[in-house]
């Protein structure tokens, strides 16, 4: 019987699984590298982990390892139904509460080690988590779409940690009695992104998309709607899809140092985002809470026939 030990926890309403014990060795190296022995020699882990029975196709993987940099407290691989994730606002934060919770790190100032880059985390007394992100920016400004039952809609593309394409004239109500078409719409998005070959930088596939709307909150400044990798649509505001949206707008001249901006998610939880401009670079934080919801042992029983979890039908 294979026991893995994992911590769950929600960000603003998103799920986060952190493996704590009973994961693969990976062996040492960057987390770029691990990432890649991990796809290629444990992809049926990552199954059983985040899939269905044991999962959903909302819940999101942390693979806690031993950091290759000395000044990372812990390195970290994200997962998810369908694949690996160079990066993830709602897990890293997810992650540090969870090492808070383990009693592993206090509050104050933290490095997580991601196959992204590593990223700076402070963990404040009241329970927040302040995540400063790997530096964003807009790839391509105005692409233009038309898609079948929605007419033309254009978008940005843009890094914040993962490759997302922004789009704020789609003419859709973000809520989340709309969410069937809202689905529609960015599959759709997606789909023509790749049918077109367009891509963010070295050919990296965009599979990420982002609608953005006015806020239902009066303490926010936009309300979105991200569709996720594996099918699935992030509850939360999305600390990338942040990320690379305040990326466009300090290229557009609408934002920068000391200022906030306040993202609203499509069910009404909140993220703040700032920006340092370093070097010729966007260099965006993000503060939100996480909350842990379960500590658990999943059991891989050798009988199982669907032990090693459902493959996700999620296909763009």
């Amino acid at each position: 019987m294979k026991r893995i030990r994992v911590i769950d926890s929600h960000t603003a309403g998103e799920p986060t699984r952190v493996v704590v014990e009973g994961g693969p060795d990976l062996g040492s190296g960057p987390m770029g590298e691990r990432l890649i022995r991990f796809r290629d020699g444990f992809d049926p882990f990552r199954s059983a982990v985040v899939n269905e029975p044991r999962g959903s196709d909302t819940l999101v993987g942390a693979l806690l390892c031993e950091p290759c940099r000395s000044d990372c407290a812990a390195g970290v691989i994200f997962f998810n139904n369908v694949g690996y994730l160079g990066m993830c606002g709602h897990g890293a934060i997810g992650v540090v509460s969870t090492l808070a919770h383990l009693g592993r790190i206090e509050p104050g100032r933290h490095r997580l080690e991601t196959p992204a880059g590593a990223i700076a985390a402070g963990l404040q007394p009241s329970g927040e988590v302040v995540i400063e992100n790997v530096a964003s920016f807009r790839w391509a400004k105005g692409v233009a779409l038309d898609l079948e039952g929605y007419g033309r809609l254009t978008g940005d593309v843009a890094w914040g940690g993962n490759w997302f394409f922004l789009s704020e004239d789609h003419g859709l109500r973000l809520s989340p009695e709309n969410t069937g078409r809202l689905l529609d719409c960015t599959w759709k998005i997606r789909r023509e992104l790749r049918k077109r070959r367009i891509t963010g930088r070295d050919r990296r596939e965009i599979d990420h998309i982002a609608l953005f709307a006015p806020p239902q909150r009066t303490d926010a400044d936009a309300r979105n709607f991200v569709l996720c990798p594996g099918g699935s649509y992030d509850r939360s505001p999305c600390g990338t899809g942040t990320s690379a949206k305040v990326a466009c707008l300090v290229a557009d001249g609408r934002f920068g140092q000391g200022r906030t901006w306040r993202q609203e998610s499509i069910i009404g939880s909140l993220f703040e985002a700032t920006v340092r401009l370093h070097r010729g670079r966007i260099v965006p934080s993000i503060k939100g809470s996480a909350f842990v919801t379960a500590e658990s042992t999943l059991l891989l029983d050798p009988r199982d026939p669907m032990r090693m979890g459902l493959k996700s039908a999620a296909s763009p």
